[in-house]
């Protein structure tokens, strides 16, 4: 059995976002018999460690209780200490564990604690997972004066597993061994997100009648008639996401066309403003956080996803919708053309512009035949190359696997 090593600025319960999710689903579908995997995260609960699926959590730094405004303010400060607290950890934890290898979710804060590591531990090999999703130059912005530093988490790594081209890419451009990086992107958990009267059930805890009586049931609970066209979004409620082109995007279309918005974010609160300036309260509905296994039934409720990312890594979210039966509007930035072809798995949108937006959504309602090619073509496509089973294999026996084997 090897004993592998994970560097993560946050996890499971409190964060769960598209790096949280493939982390978990990965191991997940590991044996411990083969692989075993610790993890070094923040601490933000009174526990300090715990046994969260496959992995032994180990929190660091301070934990406390409090709301999460406090929670927030004190993120900023402690995460700018992680990669400290994550060495100590991570050095006490070698002298029992002795790993074989340790990896590192993003070259962020954990970046920084796995170089640390990687510096004290040359020989133990180092494995870095790309899956930002901001624009390279503001990453390259924040770091600031630690460039250098930063660049030597990509030189230093002696595997990459980056989720799209688009990220391969800046490993190579950071200065990162080409042959050391792989494209292995995210994925889905096919079978759940499948539209189901099982799913349903298994989910919401109710009997229906049919497939129909369960969508019904949920859109109710919504605010949304049969009637309603519902477009949906599930992202993080940040500038990159550009949720207000897509809420502005309203204004020329029908006013049966409503808007599901599930996440938070630091503009939550503009974006509602916006929805009042609009005078689109009665078409705009803000989910907040949704649990992901919940997840499924709000997309099953709903018509068209839709992104208008201005920057995206990949963006899980689209393979979700994919495999929930849903077509799919996106714009045409970073890691996305990796699996949207337009008119075949999706559609493409301008960038920054809502009247783009509302063409494709109205050639979506009006053109059934397309959508429904588009619909099938991209549930084919997640199917074949998109499950974590799938994506478990892969990482396992490309990228784990090959850290054991000498040159």
């Amino acid at each position: 059995m090897k004993k592998i090593l994970i560097f993560s600025l946050v996890y499971y319960p409190r964060f769960i976002g598209g790096a949280e999710v493939a982390v978990k689903e990965i191991t997940d579908r590991i044996l411990p018999a083969e692989i075993s995997f610790d993890m070094v995260t923040l601490r933000k609960s009174a526990l300090k460690s715990e046994r969260l699926g496959n992995i032994n959590v180990y929190r660091v730094g301070f934990g406390w209780q409090a709301g999460d405004n406090v929670f927030l303010s004190r993120f900023k400060i402690y995460k700018y200490l992680f990669p400290f607290f994550a060495l100590f950890k991570a050095i006490l934890l070698h002298r029992k564990n002795r790993y074989d290898a340790v990896w590192s979710i993003m070259a962020n804060y954990a970046g920084f604690g796995a170089l640390f590591f990687k510096l004290f531990h040359p020989k133990i090999p180092f494995v870095l997972t790309l899956q930002e999703g901001d624009p390279i130059s503001y990453i390259k912005r924040r770091v600031g004066i630690f460039y250098p530093l930063f660049k030597m988490i990509f030189t230093r790594a002696d595997r990459i597993q980056t989720i799209s081209n688009y990220l391969a890419d800046w490993a190579k451009d950071m200065g990162a061994n080409a042959t050391a990086v792989t494209v292995i992107p995210n994925g889905v958990s096919v079978k759940n997100f499948q539209f189901s009267i099982f799913n349903f059930q298994r989910i919401f805890k109710y009997q229906c009648l049919n497939l129909e009586d369960a969508r019904r049931k949920v859109r109710r609970q919504l605010g949304f008639s049969n009637e309603d066209v519902v477009l949906v979004t599930v992202s993080r409620l940040v500038e990159k996401n550009a949720i207000a082109n897509l809420i502005e995007s309203l204004q020329y279309l029908p006013r049966q066309v409503k808007l599901l918005i599930i996440g938070t974010g630091v503009l939550e609160g503009n974006l509602k403003l916006k929805v009042a300036n609009l005078k689109l309260e009665e078409r705009v509905h803000f989910a907040g956080f949704i649990a992901h296994e919940k997840l499924p039934t709000y997309l099953w409720a709903s018509d068209i996803f839709v992104r208008p990312s201005l920057s995206e890594g990949m963006g899980n979210s689209f393979i979700e919708a994919m495999a929930s039966g849903l077509p799919v509007i996106a714009t045409q930035v970073g890691g996305i053309v990796d699996f949207l072809r337009d008119g075949e798995t999706g559609l493409f949108c301008e960038v920054g512009n809502p009247k783009s937006i509302a063409q494709k959504i109205e050639k979506l309602i009006k053109d059934s035949e397309s959508r429904q090619y588009i619909v099938e073509n991209a549930s084919g496509m997640v199917k074949d190359k998109y499950d974590w089973s799938l994506i478990a294999k892969r990482m396992k026996e490309e990228v784990f696997c090959n850290l054991f084997i000498p040159d």
